[in-house]
């Protein structure tokens, strides 16, 4: 186990040099290295017309690489801003397209200076000045009334969804928000960035999406609305599902993304975020904490070693021991209902590749790889097994493993 490295390569830093995988960071999100070489595995293995599923689609990842390597994908994902992003990413941009867009770039970094006389709107971010100065958000606001006037909110299907996507890098990179962990920290002071920075950091990160755009792969991704704990028959059966779902490491995946989805008004008020990690496997922002107390578990049939994990978190000697045995619980509760409702939408024989990491509990251990597997078997999936890909980045005996199995 010492020996198993930390491998950056198989993290988001990896992405973020990767065209249209570095668009917008988000920090959970699965390295496109890792998912190549599934990729490439399943070339080799298959003898069959693939399509492949990613029932946790995140920020497109899966999708995005299988169509550039010529196949079809299915995406699931709850989330609307997510699935706004995974579309745009995913979406194949004309030449005429991406040229009308880059001749509206020149105008709209010296269009945007006439609103910022005038009170622009500004997303209800609680304590917003500790995001951005006065002087940065009255330029930001500025250029995004510039952008509605121009191109409009951002919608389905539309190529001004890459001007969009620009904003949002801009207004994370100008932020005092830290992202040199798995969370979220703040800097001490925001900065003031003089209006002539922000021109040439915003024409620099536009110019980079455009053209990162161009390039496509043959195949087709699509990101569709879906609950992946109550999936249901769609008249696709798939042949492989590669995907990397939430852990059960009380991170909320809500979190990050809030920036970007109030200014793009995916977000309008903060229960909205709760809800919304309360619908997500594993999420914890807000009600979805409150609402562990109250959760009643509508499969009673886990395996047992689910059963001796969470009991055993219950017992340990910390006032929230019972709030954190019902979060482990509704966990792997919500991942069996996953796995067996996934049945109904796999080919004989499908191949599934699950990215999973372990976790710790007030020093009880959860083997995340082994409990699912577990519930692989229960449900009749066949040819299970895992591998440590990677040590990740924490003192504790903390790894990433690809679980591997077949529909029977």
């Amino acid at each position: 186990m010492s020996q198993i490295k930390q491998r950056a390569d198989y993290t988001f830093k990896y992405n973020r040099r990767q065209n249209r995988h570095g668009w917008l960071r988000l920090t959970p999100a699965y390295s496109v290295k890792l998912v190549h070489e599934l990729v490439e595995q399943m070339k080799l293995e298959s003898h069959r017309d693939v399509f492949v599923l990613d029932p946790f689609s995140g920020t497109a990842t899966t999708g995005l690489v299988v169509a550039e390597a010529g196949f079809s994908a299915h995406l699931f994902e709850i989330n609307p801003f997510l699935i706004w992003l995974g579309t745009a990413k995913c979406r194949c941009y004309s030449d005429d397209e991406l040229c009308r867009l880059q001749a509206e770039v020149r105008g709209l970094v010296s269009d945007y200076k006439r609103y910022l006389q005038q009170e622009n709107w500004l997303p209800t971010i609680h304590n917003i000045e500790r995001w951005w100065s006065p002087h940065t958000l009255r330029i930001l606001s500025a250029i995004r009334q510039s952008i509605v006037d121009k191109f409009g909110e951002p919608q389905a299907n539309f190529a001004g969804n890459l001007i969009w996507i620009a904003f949002c890098r801009l207004v994370i990179e100008t932020s005092a928000a830290a992202f040199n962990h798995v969370s979220m920290s703040f800097q001490d002071e925001t900065v003031s960035f003089a209006t002539q920075t922000i021109d040439l950091f915003f024409e620099d990160i536009l110019n980079s999406i455009l053209m990162s755009a161009s390039a496509f792969g043959e195949g087709t991704a699509v990101i569709l609305s879906q609950d992946s704990r109550y999936i249901e028959a769609n008249g696709v059966q798939y042949s492989h599902v590669i995907t990397s779902p939430p852990y059960p490491n009380r991170i909320s995946y809500i979190r990050e993304l809030r920036p970007y989805m109030y200014w793009t008004k995916f977000l309008r008020k903060a229960k909205e975020a709760g809800e919304l990690d309360w619908e997500a496997i594993g999420g914890t922002w807000g009600v979805a904490t409150s609402r562990l107390k109250e959760w009643r578990p509508e499969m009673t049939d886990l395996p047992q070693s689910v059963v001796a994990i969470y009991q055993e978190i219950e017992q340990s000697d910390n006032k929230n021991a019972l709030l954190m045995s019902r979060y482990v619980h509704k966990y792997f509760h919500d991942m069996h209902q996953h796995l067996d409702g996934l049945r109904r939408v796999l080919q004989p024989g499908a191949q599934l590749k699950y990215i999973v990491g372990n976790s710790t509990f007030y020093g009880v251990h959860v083997p995340t790889q082994d409990l699912l597997a577990a519930s692989l078997a229960q449900l009749r999936y066949q040819d299970i097994s895992h591998q440590i890909v990677r040590k990740r980045n924490s003192k504790k005996e903390l790894f990433e493993y690809c679980i591997s199995a077949r529909y029977r």
